[in-house]
């Protein structure tokens, strides 16, 4: 059910947006160039025979190529580029109103994540810096034809790329970076053409922020967007207007997203560093203001713990495969750069920083005098760590390090939380050894988003074949379990943890001891009469084989399928043990650094039960 509020607020939303499509509002001034942003210049020359212009050239040259690096595979557009076409699935949709473009059907449209994607105009940043360090005019020739042929395409809020307003945020950040980067020889006729879609955009934004529909970080992102618009373009009319509102939503949002413990509120370790680049961003643009430093300190704080000594983040939750600024590179690795960004404006010498992941995002940002910042000795987390309201547990012994998700599904809907409740991810000496599957697909194939989001696809165990909570679409769960964590006790070599889920009638019960060279699980079940069978999986990574592994139960090695970059899958392995009787029962796990040992559920318990005891 609408409350009145939301009624009148899409009454005027979709008013509004009538009188623009009518209207066709277009600019006819001028703005300064370069904007109020770091020298880029500087930066580029800074740059010049770094790794980082090794990569973008590289990359570059590609692009040049229309060969286009998006989720971990490059698409391939031949001489046109077809701005509305799924290239991955060969899906091209029409050019009518955005209101009626059925952007969530994937027979009609294709999976609308691959368009976005390219309608980001992210790669065209990429080309502004090749230019930029190249001084080659065929980067740049390249950016104009391809926006010549972008304008063709999608007429002012007709087509799929006007119906996320987070999408249109994306893309005129990324044209803002363009203006900065090259905007004083871009050829006359198009610089017009340019700032009056630009202007358009945040006409649009303004008009659809996503205050019902997405309150997240969609209406993030798009607020972001348009105090960014309003700031750097006071020429534009109601650019202050567009800055004040982009100001008082991005703000509410820092509070109303951002947990006490610093953890973001959709339960995503993938959207945590994709909401603190949004807010880092606002914050430079705004002036960096003084009374938003704890919440973003704590944000970078849970973020270096996500990252771990290993410095890679495992993507417990969705992970769409997108990035504020330079989606390039390693995946797990994107959480470097904003890490070094928060190191240099929040805490310097806190959080590692390279010249390499200066070099991605802090150095356009700031400036280039933050490469000589590079610090490789940098402070790692140390010990064992709890943040309750994320209820996320991370434990940590001399060789091993355990991400452990002892926390509630995420805010509402949960439409980004996988129902991976207690389960849990770990690395030897830095490798990959238990692993989470990853997302795979959004709208793509409905049976594969509940199969990668899906319990049995985590590392906890599944009941009856069953799901913690019931999946609503592909953005929903109705009936989340409850969680509850009874213990958490860390020690100089490790840590003991104790929680459980509950859900329809079943509660699980998993603790875990980390001490040393050992990692000791115990999951016991509880719940309805009758005969239930239980499935505990073990997604296995490259270290796997580096360990020894002991179960109280026959376990299986099966094939498996993960998703390391949005719409790919690769083969993967993992143990399965299996029990079925009657309720309570139970299943442990043991895993040795240093050699072989038997374990069976008693030894196990008399374990568990030693360290409750203390």
């Amino acid at each position: 059910m609408r409350s009145a509020a939301e009624i009148r607020f899409r009454l005027r939303q979709e008013t509004a947006n009538l009188y623009l499509l009518l209207a066709q509002p277009s600019f006819t001034g001028d703005v300064d160039w370069p904007l109020n942003l770091p020298d880029a210049r500087h930066c580029a020359k800074a740059l010049r025979g770094s790794l980082f212009e090794f990569t973008v050239i590289a990359t570059a040259k590609l692009i040049l190529a229309h060969r286009f690096p998006l989720f971990g595979t490059t698409l391939e557009t031949g001489p046109q580029i077809d701005w509305r076409r799924d290239y991955a699935h060969n899906k091209t949709s029409e050019a009518k109103y955005f209101r009626l473009v059925p952007y969530l059907n994937f027979a009609a449209v294709g999976d609308h994540k691959f368009i976005w994607e390219l309608n980001r105009h992210q790669h065209l940043v990429l080309l502004a810096q090749a230019y930029l360090l190249t001084g080659q005019p065929d980067y740049a020739n390249e950016i104009f034809a391809q926006l010549e042929t972008w304008f063709e395409q999608n007429p002012f809020q007709r087509g799929i790329n006007w119906a996320s307003a987070l999408e249109v945020g994306f893309r005129a950040l990324s044209w803002i970076w363009l203006w900065h980067f090259c905007g004083d020889i871009m050829p006359e006729a198009l610089r017009a053409r340019f700032l009056t879609s630009l202007y358009q955009h945040g006409r649009h934004l303004y008009e659809n922020l996503s205050v019902y529909f997405s309150p997240n970080t969609h209406l993030l992102g798009e607020a972001v967007a348009l105090h960014a618009l309003g700031t750097l373009f006071p020429a534009f009319p109601n650019a202050a207007q567009w800055q004040q509102r982009g100001a008082d939503v991005t703000e509410r949002q820092l509070t109303f997203q951002v947990k006490p413990d610093g953890s973001h509120f959709e339960q995503s370790t993938y959207y945590h560093v994709y909401a603190l680049d949004f807010f880092l961003f606002y914050y430079l643009l705004a002036g960096r203001p003084s009374h938003l430093e704890p919440a973003l300190k704590r944000m970078a704080e849970y973020l270096s713990w996500l990252l771990g000594p290993a410095r890679r983040i495992a993507y417990f939750g969705d992970d769409d495969g997108g990035r504020l600024f330079h989606p390039q590179g390693v995946r797990d690795e994107f959480g470097r750069a904003t890490l070094a960004t928060c190191g240099v404006l929040l805490k310097p010498n806190q959080w590692l920083a390279t010249r390499t992941e200066l070099a991605e995002q802090a150095s356009w940002w700031i400036g280039a005098e933050v490469l000589s910042q590079a610090d490789t000795a940098g402070m790692l987390p140390q010990s064992s760590k709890l943040f309750p309201d994320a209820g996320a547990v991370f434990l940590q012994s001399d060789q091993m390090y355990v991400q452990f998700d002892a926390g509630s599904f995420g805010w509402g809907g949960a439409g980004h939380s996988h129902a991976d409740t207690l389960s849990f991810v770990a690395w030897y000496r830095g490798e990959p050894l238990l692993t989470d599957p990853g997302t795979f697909t959004y709208l793509g194939d409905p049976l594969e988003r509940n199969r990668f989001r899906g319990t049995a696809a985590h590392n906890t165990i599944t009941i009856d074949g069953q799901q913690q909570a019931e999946p609503a679409g592909p953005f929903r769960w109705n009936r989340k379990p409850s969680v509850q964590l009874h213990a958490f006790a860390p020690n100089k070599d490790g840590c003991f943890v104790d929680a459980t889920c509950e859900y329809r009638g079943f509660q699980h019960r998993r603790q875990i001891l980390l001490q040393g060279v050992q990692l000791l699980v115990l999951d016991e079940v509880s719940g309805p009469a009758g005969e239930h069978v239980l499935e505990q999986v073990w997604n296995l990574g490259i270290a796997a084989s580096k360990v020894h592994f002991a179960f109280s139960e026959a376990a299986q090695e099966e094939p498996r399928e993960s998703s390391a970059v949005y719409g790919m899958k690769t083969p993967s392995r993992a143990f399965i043990v299996r029990r079925k009787g009657t309720l309570p029962l139970a299943l442990a796990m043991c895993l040795r650094l240093d050699h072989p040992i038997d374990i069976s559920v008693l030894e196990a318990r008399r374990i568990f039960d030693n360290e409750v005891g203390k």
